[in-house]
């Protein structure tokens, strides 16, 4: 068994990232992620949100892995918390841990080396995914605010002309 654990500090607020991580996939980051299955969520009775998902993927075994038929021996177990920067209010911090298992075979801690380096790359790839859909939301959110000051301005303009 191996554990790998990242921490990322994103520079926008908590809401704002845990809005981004829900919508997440699709991406052109991961465009190996097809889709995602939740399979079971709930609210514990400190309000925190546990969510089971299973990405719909070959994200995280190696080529060799699958080349030898041993997908039925791995496990890969990950969890990412998302946590209010304790001092800047508008920053966020994720910490991710994933818990590698490899059974049955004697290349074990070499293959779970090998997936340890693929989680890493692939959670640099996730976090650039979740900058991304923060800026196509933010994009989405001005696109909006700009339609509606059109429309105001349009409505207002048209009730100064009714009123010539």
């Amino acid at each position: 068994m191996r554990i790998w654990t990242s921490e990322h500090v994103f520079d926008h607020p908590w809401e704002t990232v845990t809005t981004a991580a829900m919508q997440k996939y699709p991406n052109p980051m991961n465009p190996s992620v097809v889709g995602v299955d939740v399979l079971q969520r709930h609210v514990d009775a400190g309000g925190k949100l546990h969510s089971h998902r299973l990405l719909s993927t070959e994200w995280g075994i190696p080529a060799i892995v699958k080349s030898i038929s041993f997908t039925n021996l791995v496990s890969v177990d990950e969890r990412l918390v998302y946590k209010p920067h304790p001092q800047e209010p508008d920053k966020t911090v994720l910490t991710q841990e994933a818990i590698i298992s490899v059974k049955g075979v004697s290349l074990s801690s070499y293959l779970e080396g090998l997936m340890a380096n693929t989680i890493s790359s692939n959670a640099k790839k996730g976090r650039e995914a979740l900058e991304w859909v923060i800026n196509r939301l933010n994009a989405e959110i001005e696109e909006f605010a700009a339609s509606a000051r059109g429309t105001m301005r349009n409505s207002m303009a048209a009730a100064a002309f009714a009123e010539k």
